[in-house]
Order: C-alpha cells, then structure tokens, then sequence
C-alpha cells in the first residue's frame, strides 16, 4: 500500500514534497516466477533464465540520511568510512579518457560527510544514505528490524515495476522523454546536462513510482545485495545504477549488474531493506 505521493512536474521530476513522517514505508512485492539477466547487454548478465521469488515487502525507497542518522544515534554505530579512513567520491578530471581518474579516495568523505571536508548533511537529511558498505548496510538493516535483499529479490521487484515489461528503458524515461529516474544525461562524464533535474542524489520520492508503488529502482544510488557477484570472487552485487549511470553504459536497466568488496564504499551507493511476507515484526521507519 502506498503511504504517500509526490506532485510531479512535466518533466517527470516531483516537487519532492516529502516529510519525515513518510519514512519507512513498504510495499508488498508479490512472489512468482520472473525472468532473471532479461535482455542482457554485458557477459555478466546473461544467460537469462527463469526463477522463481517468494513474497516479501520492500521499503518503498531507498535508506535516507535521516533514517541512518537514527540508527547511529541509537547504537552508536560507526561506519567502515569513518573507522579507516574515508571513502570514495567522484570527481571530474581533466583526462576522462582514463577511468581511474574520475575516482578518488577522499579521507574526510563519510555518510556524515558526503562531499568531503566541510559538506554537511544540510538539506539532504531524505537524500539517500551514502559511503557505506555492505557490513553498514546490513548492521542497519538488523537494527530496523528487516534485511538486505538478495540480487535475485531486488530483480525480481524492479521487473515488476516496470512500466513496460517489454522496454528496458520504461524506467529511465516515458513517453515523450520524460524523466522517471536519476541518471547522467549528457556527455559522460565530462558534462551532466541536468536534464531530470539533478547533478547528485535526488531526495526521496521525486520521481514517479514504479508499478511496485516502490521508488528510485532505477538510478539515483547503486544498492548493496546480499548476492556474491560471481562463486570464487570476494565481492558482492549491487544494482539499480546511479545518477553516474549514462545512457551510453546502461547500467541502470534491470538486468545490471557491478560486482563490489564489502570493504568498498562510494558516494553513488546506498541501499534499502526488505520484511519478510508474513513479518509479525514492522521494521523501523
């Protein structure tokens, strides 16, 4: 059941009128059989093949600033990032052509910190939560009462938000090129045209729900899986794309993938929870 609906604009993009009072809703993702790495684009997603998920219920939008900033004050918890020194964040470079370069590690980034020395979390407190690992992820997670979910319950929702089965791109734009997610449009990466409304995260709820009821599968930050990204490599998947991701690349759509250390943390990757079906425990908003 959907607690709350943003005012959206023509382009897509809402008004983001969104308080904290909406926080930690859920909405039940029906079990079935579903077609998992649908229309693959890289070697890690295929072969497609037929799986079948239980039923579950998945927060409705991705873990926000607010939220783990209560987690933190109730558990004192302390992040990898500000435990060993900092975290990943992207930056423009004045050689695109070489990838390394778009990325560097940043000693004073944290999920406190999120563009480094100085930022704050001013104004961002429904941004989604950023610079946290998997072991982050999960500790928040076992506090708020849910889990992480798997890659293949992750998939299995976002194809059944879809707003056309049939069309990897129905998430990213709509008819007439409306924006339905935060991604990079432009030339990656050296310029972001801002055309869907934002360089960075979006905050929660500005674009239009999937059909799900569920938000922000698609773009804005990358999300932690409990799934290894392939037998025998120490790494997990994430899924969903990121405001990074381009059109060019794609990684947005529902069969992508990335492979990450659990040690890893990035200023585009967050994550959500999920219930159990039939949880006679709520998780905490």
């Amino acid at each position: 059941m959907l607690l709350w609906q943003p005012r959206l604009s023509a382009s897509g993009a809402g008004s983001c009128h969104f308080s904290q009072s909406n926080l930690g809703a859920f909405v039940d993702i029906p079990g079935g059989g579903f077609v998992q790495g649908a229309d693959p684009l890289y070697a890690e997603e295929g072969p497609p093949r037929k799986v079948f998920v239980s039923p579950f219920r998945l927060q409705a939008h991705e873990v926000t600033n607010s939220q783990f900033a209560a987690f933190v004050e109730a558990t004192g918890y302390v992040t990898d990032a500000e435990r060993n020194g900092g975290s990943a964040r992207f930056r423009k470079s004045n050689t695109p052509q070489v990838f390394l370069s778009w990325w560097s590690m940043d000693r004073a980034a944290t999920w406190r910190t999120p563009e480094g020395a100085g930022s704050t979390l001013a104004g961002r407190s429904l941004h989604p939560v950023v610079h946290v690992t998997i072991k982050d992820a999960r500790a928040y997670a076992a506090w708020a009462g849910g889990r992480l979910p798997t890659e293949v319950e992750w998939e299995h929702a976002a194809s059944l938000g879809l707003f056309d089965p049939k069309d990897p791109e129905s998430g990213v734009r709509g008819p007439g090129g409306s924006a339905r997610a935060n991604i990079w449009t432009g030339t990656f990466p050296t310029m972001n045209s801002r055309q869907d409304g934002y360089e960075g995260t979006a905050p929660a709820g500005c674009f239009k729900p999937g059909l799900t009821g569920a938000y922000d599968m698609i773009g804005n930050v990358w999300e932690w899986t409990e799934t290894p990204f392939r037998p025998g490599v120490p790494r997990f998947t994430i899924k969903g794309g990121s405001y990074l991701c381009s059109e060019y690349c794609q990684r947005y759509r529902v069969a992508a993938r990335e492979g990450l250390e659990a040690t890893f943390s990035a200023a585009h990757i967050g994550f959500r929870i999920l219930t159990e079906a039939q949880s006679s425990h709520p998780a905490r908003p």
